[in-house]
């Protein structure tokens, strides 16, 4: 699937985000999400998404999920963000990996975050949680490496 396509974000998603917030916010972090925090590119105000960030050759890399979130437009834009585990913040810089970088990074994500591999085969991102479909499907799903600032 292109990330120009769009994976609409359902009511039920939409709670378990707020409920990812309300967990985190009292300091009681889920499986391996993070809360990435990052200015919206026109309103200027802060949005809160989960993250599952994973560690590959010593870097850590956060890859998008839902086709057309606006997260990645917004992190586009900003460049940062902050990352919030329990509750601990981190204010982090986020660097677009080029296309071609992405595949080895992709490979490892169904192995690191299982339930999170899921989603990118509901989402039709991805055909299956092999990690070789993420490979392949690299180039059309955006990674950022996250640098501490």
């Amino acid at each position: 699937m292109s990330t120009a396509a769009r994976v609409r974000v359902t009511g039920f998603q939409k709670l378990g985000n707020k409920m990812m917030e309300v967990f985190h916010g009292i300091g009681l972090p889920v499986g391996p999400l993070q809360l990435l925090k990052v200015k919206g590119r026109k309103s200027g105000r802060e949005y809160t998404n989960p993250v599952a960030p994973v560690n590959v050759g010593g870097a850590v890399y956060i890859l998008q999920a839902f086709p057309g979130s606006d997260w990645v437009k917004n992190v586009r834009a900003a460049g940062e963000g902050v990352l919030v585990r329990g509750r601990r913040a981190q204010r982090v810089k986020l660097v677009e990996v080029p296309p071609n970088e992405r595949g080895p990074i992709a490979r490892h994500f169904p192995a690191l975050v299982p339930m999170g591999a899921s989603i990118f085969v509901k989402n039709g991102v991805v055909p299956d949680k092999s990690p070789e479909s993420f490979e392949q499907a690299a180039r059309d799903i955006p990674v950022f490496r996250v640098v501490p600032l």
